[in-house]
């Protein structure tokens, strides 16, 4: 699982230094949007021809990891 991670970069300069797909301008934001509105992966690869199937999965994957908070209670 952590190799898809290697999937999502971050460049200073690059979209304000915003999580993107493999150095390409395409923010992980961008296609987790695009998936909360219903778009289905199909839509997503078709409108954009440079994504893989696994890039979508590292997208998820890397906000699944960014929202996982340890909670502590006393």
């Amino acid at each position: 699982m952590n190799e898809l991670l290697t999937r999502i970069t971050q460049t200073p300069g690059q979209c304000g230094g915003r999580p993107c797909i493999r150095g390409m301008r395409i923010r992980v934001t961008d296609i987790l949007e695009m998936l909360a509105e219903n778009v289905t992966v199909n839509e997503i690869l078709e409108d954009f021809p440079d994504l893989e199937p696994e890039d979508i999965q590292a997208c998820l994957l890397f906000a699944a990891r960014r929202t996982d908070f340890v909670r502590l209670t006393a």
